[in-house]
C-alpha cells in the first residue's frame, strides 16, 4: 500500500507545510526580538500589551493540543460529557479575570507567580509551589511535544520522533529570539487561524455526516456515549473544572500575562478570551462522535480527531487540521517555554545565584533556560509511554492543590504560610494517590478538596494577619 493511500497526506507535503510555518514563525520572532532592550521587554513584553493582543494570546494559549486532540479523545471515550466537561475549563480564564486585576494592583512591578508566593507566604510555601509549578510545566511541555509527533504521524505517516523534534525546535527557536513579545504577536495570528479553521471543519463535517446520522449510530450501538448519567463522565466533568482552575490560577503562564497586560485591560482580556475559548472543545470533541459511524478505530485514542477530520474532508481536511493543531501547539508551547524559563530565571537564578544580575545577564540566562527546557522536553518525549489525557491529568493532582492557597492568599490576610504549604503538599500527595487508586477523573477533585479543608481549618485557627503593604514594598 502506498503512502498516499495509507495516510491523508504524503509525508513530503506535511513536512513542507510545517517547514513553511516554522520558517515564518522563526523569522517573525527574530524580527520582533530586535526591540527587546531589557529583561522586562524580553520576559513581559514591556508590560504594555493592549486588549486585542491580550485577549488573543490568552485564548490561543489555552487552545492547546489538549483542546484539539484530547477533547476529541475524551468525547470518544466518555461521550457528551467528555466534550462539554472539557469546555468548562473556560471557567479558569473567566474566573482568573478578577485575580489578574488584583495581581496588577498588588504587584505592578512583579515578574512571576513565585514572586507572589514568596512575598505573601515565605519560603516554606514557596518550595512546594515551585515544585508543583515545575512538575506541571514539564508535564504540559511533554504533552505538547507528544501531540506534535502524534499529529504528523496520524496525518502523514512521518515518524513520531521526527515530527515531535521539528515542532519543538521551531517553537524554541522563535521564542528564543523574540521572548514574550514574539509569543504574543504570533498568538494573535494563530488565534485567527484556529477560530477560522475550527469553524470550517465543523461546517464541513455536518455537511458530510449529519447530526441525525451520528445520533442514531450512537443511540443504537454506543448508548453510553449519550448517557447523561455516565458516572465516570460526571466525575470527569467536576474534576476538569477544578483542574482547569488549578492550571490557570497557579501557572506563571497566566501570571506573566497578567503582569504584561496594561492595568486597564487585564480583567477584560481574560473574560473575553474565556468566552472565545468556550465553544472550541465542544466543536473539536463533536468530531470524535462521528467515528463509530465512519468505522474509524484509531490505534491510540488521542489520534481520533485528526483521523476523523482527514477521513471526512480528504486531503483538504488533513491540511486544515494540520495547520489548526500546529497553530494550537505553537501558541501553547511558546507561552509555556517563555513562562517557565522566566520562573527559573527569576525564582531560582535571581534568588540563589545572582541577586544583582544585570538585564543583559538575565536575558542570557533566560535564553539558556529556554534552550535547556527544549532539550529536556525532547528527551522526555522520546519514549511516548502514555496518552496525552493520562499525562495531562496526572499533573491535575498537583495544580488543584494551589487553588485555595492562591485565591485566599490574594484576598484574605489571615491565611498563613504554614497553612498554605500544608494545603499544597497534602493536597498534591492525596490527589496523586487517588489518581493511581481510583482514576485520572478524580485526581484534581480530591487534591482541591483536601487543600480547601486545610485552608478553612487554618483560617479558623489562625492568629496571623498579613500586611498587604509588604508586597508593594518588596515588589521589584
Amino acid at each position: 500500500m502506498t503512502e498516499s493511500m495509507t495516510y491523508a497526506l504524503p509525508t513530503s507535503l506535511g513536512l513542507m507545510i510545517i517547514s513553511i510555518f516554522g520558517v515564518i514563525w522563526i523569522v517573525y520572532g527574530w524580527y520582533l526580538g530586535r526591540n527587546n532592550r531589557t529583561h522586562d521587554d524580553f520576559a513581559l513584553a514591556g508590560r504594555q500589551v493592549g486588549l486585542g493582543l491580550a485577549s488573543a494570546t490568552a485564548m490561543a494559549t489555552w487552545v492547546t493540543s489538549n483542546t484539539t486532540l484530547v477533547a476529541p479523545q475524551l468525547a470518544y471515550q466518555l461521550g457528551i460529557w467528555g466534550m462539554v466537561g472539557y469546555s468548562f475549563a473556560a471557567l479558569g480564564l473567566i474566573l482568573f479575570a478578577p485575580l489578574a486585576a488584583r495581581i496588577k494592583l498588588l504587584m505592578p512591578k512583579g515578574h512571576t507567580s513565585g514572586d507572589f508566593i514568596r512575598l505573601r507566604f515565605g519560603r516554606q510555601a514557596w518550595w512546594p509551589f515551585i515544585v508543583i509549578s515545575l512538575i506541571y510545566a514539564i508535564g504540559w511541555l511533554v504533552s505538547l511535544g507528544m501531540a506534535g509527533g502524534i499529529l504528523l504521524q496520524a496525518l502523514t505517516g512521518l515518524d513520531y520522533h521526527t515530527g515531535m523534534s521539528i515542532i519543538l525546535l521551531v517553537c524554541v527557536m522563535y521564542t528564543l529570539f523574540g521572548g514574550l513579545r514574539a509569543v504574543i504577536a504570533t498568538d494573535f495570528i494563530q488565534t485567527i487561524v484556529i477560530i477560522v479553521g475550527v469553524v470550517v471543519t465543523a461546517l464541513f463535517l455536518i455537511d458530510n455526516v449529519s447530526l441525525e446520522v451520528i445520533h442514531n449510530e450512537l443511540q443504537h450501538h454506543h448508548p453510553r456515549l449519550l448517557d447523561m448519567l455516565f458516572p465516570a463522565a460526571l466525575m470527569f466533568l467536576f474534576n476538569n473544572i477544578f483542574f482547569g482552575l488549578g492550571e490557570i490560577f497557579h501557572s506563571n503562564v497566566w501570571w506573566s500575562r497578567a503582569l504584561a497586560f496594561r492595568k486597564d485591560v487585564a480583567f477584560k482580556a481574560f473574560i473575553l478570551s474565556g468566552l472565545l475559548w468556550l465553544p472550541i472543545p465542544i466543536v473539536t470533541g463533536f468530531i470524535a462522535l462521528a467515528a463509530p459511524y465512519l468505522g474509524i478505530y484509531p490505534p491510540s485514542a488521542d489520534m481520533i480527531g485528526p483521523m476523523v477530520t482527514a477521513h471526512v474532508l480528504g486531503k483538504f481536511g488533513a491540511v486544515l487540521v494540520l495547520i489548526i493543531v500546529f497553530s494550537a501547539l505553537a501558541s501553547s508551547l511558546d507561552s509555556l517555554l517563555a513562562a517557565t524559563a522566566d520562573l527559573i530565571t527569576r525564582d531560582i537564578y535571581c534568588q540563589f545565584i545572582a541577586p544583582q544580575a544585570s538585564d543583559k545577564q538575565l536575558i542570557c540566562v533566560n535564553r539558556f533556560c529556554l534552550a535547556g527546557l527544549g532539550v529536556f522536553t525532547w528527551l522526555l518525549c522520546l519514549p511516548q509511554v502514555t496518552t496525552l489525557a493520562a499525562l495531562l491529568h496526572f499533573t491535575g493532582a498537583f495544580v488543584a492543590s494551589t487553588i485555595f492557597p492562591i485565591v485566599l492568599g490574594l484576598y484574605h490576610p489571615n491565611l498563613s504560610g504554614r497553612t498554605a504549604a500544608l494545603a499544597m503538599t497534602c493536597g498534591s500527595v492525596i490527589g496523586l494517590l487517588s489518581y493511581f487508586i481510583v482514576g485520572f477523573y478524580v485526581a484534581a477533585l480530591t487534591s482541591c478538596a483536601v487543600s480547601m479543608v486545610i485552608c478553612v481549618v487554618g483560617l479558623r485557627t489562625s492568629n496571623f494577619s498579613f500586611r498587604w503593604q509588604h508586597i508593594r514594598e518588596h515588589d521589584s
